[in-house]
C-alpha cells in the first residue's frame, strides 16, 4: 500500500502528543480533505475512511454516470465508456465510488500532507498548552531556569512547557542559575501567532497574597483571608487580613510567634519588609493602621476627592514616610486615598541634610547642584521646572513634596 509510509506515524503522532482518537481523525481528515481540494477543487464528493491505530486510509471519489459527449465536470461526473472499465454493468444516472490513491495526488501534494499534519498537530498541542496554562493565570507555579538572557528568564515545566518571567517581572535582588527551580505565579497567558506566550511574575501582589495561602494554613482553609495586597517587590509590601471568627487575630496568625510563619515568604522574596494589618471598614482606623508603625494624632478626610490629611508629631513623621517614602505610597495604595502628612509644630525652616533618613543622598545633593539646600527653598519651586533643572524623575519629585510638605504645611 503506497500510503503506508505517509500513515504510519499517525500512531506516533497520537502517543507522543497526547491526542484523542476522535481529535486525530478530525485532523486527519482536514488535512487529506485540504489536499483534495486543491487537487480537484472541491471535496463535497469524497469518502475518507481513517483508522488511525492500523495506519489504514482509504479515500473513495464518488460520480454520477453521464452519457461519453455529456461530461462538464470532470469531479462530480464521469462518462459511460469510463465507468464501465471500472464496472461493465454501470448505466447512465448510477453512482460510481471509485477509490483515490495518494500517488494520484502527486509526490509534493504527499510531501505537503504530512507537512500540513505536523502543523495542525501542533497548533492542537499548542492550543491545549494556552488553554490549560489560561485556567491556571494567577496560581503559583515553578519551573527551572532553561535559558538566562539580558531581558527576560527562559524556564521550562516538567512537561518542556517554555515559559517566560521578563526582567520586570523579577524582584530586583533575584539571582538565578541554569537549572535553579523559580517559584512565581502565571501572570497573563496569550496567543502570539500559534504559539501560547507565558508569563511568570514575581512582583505581583498575586504572588505575596498565593504565598500567604500556601505558608499559612488559616489562609488556605478560608479562615482567614487576605483582602489587599500592595507591594514594591523587593522593599516593602502591606497586607491586610481579616478573620471570620472573632476569636482568631489574623496579624497575629499571618506572623507567627517571632514571626516563624512569614519569615519564609520575607526570604522568598529577597527580604521584602512585609507589614500585615487587621483589615477594617472604618476608613480613618483603615489609614492609621497603613502608617503604622507611625502614630496619629488626627486624620481628616475629603471623601469626594479620596484625600486624607494625617496630622502627625514631628518625630513620628518619617515613620510615616518611611524610607523613600515606599510607606506612605503603599498606605495610599491600600487604602485608596491620597495621603498627605502635615507635621504638628514645624520649625521656620530646616536643612536638606536633616532628611537624609527618608530622603536618598544623591537626590540632596542633586537639588543642592541647583542651590536648594533647605526644605522651604523646595517648596517655594514649581513642580514642572524642578524636574527640568534637575536629572530627577517626576515620581521622585513628587515624593519629596510630600515629605517636606509634611514638616511645614499646616
Amino acid at each position: 500500500m503506497e500510503n503506508l509510509a505517509l500513515i504510519e506515524s499517525f500512531s506516533e503522532f497520537k502517543d507522543d502528543k497526547m491526542i484523542d482518537r476522535v481529535t486525530l481523525m478530525a485532523i486527519l481528515e482536514d488535512v487529506f480533505r485540504a489536499a483534495l481540494k486543491r487537487k480537484y477543487g472541491e471535496d463535497d464528493n469524497f469518502d475518507i475512511i481513517i483508522n488511525p491505530d492500523k495506519g489504514d486510509l482509504e479515500i473513495w471519489r464518488n460520480r454520477v454516470v453521464v452519457a461519453d459527449d455529456e461530461v462538464e465536470d470532470d469531479n462530480s461526473e464521469i462518462s459511460l465508456s469510463e465507468a464501465q472499465k471500472i464496472e461493465p454493468d454501470y448505466e447512465v444516472g448510477e453512482d460510481v465510488a471509485e477509490e483515490v490513491k495518494l500517488i494520484q495526488l502527486g509526490r509534493r501534494a504527499i510531501l505537503a500532507l504530512r507537512q500540513n499534519l505536523i502543523a495542525k498537530i501542533h497548533e492542537h498541542d499548542n492550543t491545549n498548552i494556552f488553554k490549560h496554562f489560561k485556567e491556571l493565570e494567577g496560581e503559583l507555579y515553578s519551573a527551572e531556569v532553561h535559558h538566562i538572557r539580558h531581558r527576560a528568564i527562559i524556564l521550562l515545566d516538567d512537561d518542556g512547557n517554555e515559559i517566560i518571567m521578563p526582567k520586570d517581572r523579577q524582584i530586583p535582588s533575584d539571582f538565578f542559575r541554569k537549572g535553579e527551580n523559580v517559584r512565581g505565579v502565571i501572570e497573563s497567558v496569550e496567543l502570539r501567532g500559534n504559539k501560547p506566550n507565558i508569563i511568570l511574575s514575581r512582583t505581583s501582589p498575586k504572588f505575596l497574597e498565593k504565598l500567604f495561602e500556601q505558608e499559612i494554613p488559616e489562609v488556605f482553609d478560608g479562615v482567614i483571608q487576605v483582602k489587599a495586597v500592595v507591594r514594591e517587590p523587593g522593599e516593602k509590601a502591606k497586607v491586610a487580613v481579616d478573620s471570620y471568627d472573632d476569636r482568631i487575630d489574623p496579624v497575629g496568625a499571618c506572623v507567627g510567634v517571632k514571626g516563624s510563619r512569614i519569615h519564609g515568604i520575607v526570604r522568598e522574596l529577597g527580604n521584602e519588609n512585609i507589614d500585615v494589618i487587621n483589615f477594617t471598614t472604618n476608613t480613618q482606623l483603615y489609614i492609621a493602621r497603613a502608617l503604622s508603625p507611625a502614630k496619629i494624632v488626627a486624620i481628616t478626610l475629603n471623601e469626594e476627592t479620596k484625600k486624607a490629611e494625617v496630622r502627625l508629631n514631628p518625630e513620628e513623621v518619617s515613620k510615616a514616610i518611611g524610607r523613600r517614602g515606599h510607606n506612605i505610597r503603599l498606605a495610599g495604595k491600600l487604602t485608596g486615598y491620597e495621603i498627605d502628612v502635615i507635621r504638628e509644630g514645624g520649625e521656620e525652616d530646616v536643612e536638606l541634610t536633616e532628611f537624609t533618613d527618608v530622603i536618598d543622598g544623591w537626590v540632596i545633593e542633586e537639588l543642592s547642584k541647583i542651590g536648594l539646600d533647605t526644605a522651604k527653598s523646595v517648596l517655594e519651586q514649581d513642580v514642572a521646572d524642578l524636574i527640568k533643572r534637575t536629572d530627577l524623575e517626576e515620581e521622585t519629585v513628587l515624593d519629596i513634596v510630600r515629605i517636606l510638605r509634611a514638616e511645614f504645611e499646616d
